[in-house]
């Protein structure tokens, strides 16, 4: 009965090593096959790997669009900066009214070319 007690509070007791290297663990056998995994799982990590490739695509599509609205932006921006100037310009050397006259056919020739 006194044997019993001791065996049964102890845990699994490791071996003590040959070489006195107690503090590295113990090494496992090696499996070649151990880290396969089947064939309906690998397709399985496929599937949602290539999900997650096309959800990538569309936020960077996304971005992208995003990125050449704004360059547009900044283009008309320009574009219109430019135009005034180039109005104001016009509007030192001759008569306000000529001017605006002047603008509205640009803009219907405008209209018409595009």
């Amino acid at each position: 009965m006194s044997s019993e007690a001791p065996a049964s509070s102890t845990t699994a007791v490791k071996s003590i090593r040959k070489n006195g290297k107690n503090w590295h663990s113990n090494k496992k056998p090696f499996r070649p096959t151990g880290g396969l995994t089947s064939y309906a799982k690998r397709v399985e990590a496929r599937k949602q790997q290539e999900a997650i490739k096309e959800h990538e695509k569309e936020l960077m599509e996304e971005k992208e669009a995003a990125r050449q609205a704004n360059i547009q932006k900044i283009k008309e921006r320009r574009a219109a900066k430019e135009e005034k100037e180039r109005y104001e310009k016009m509007a030192e050397k001759m008569h306000r009214k000529r001017v605006e006259r002047l603008k509205r056919r640009e803009k219907r020739n405008k209209l018409l070319n595009s």
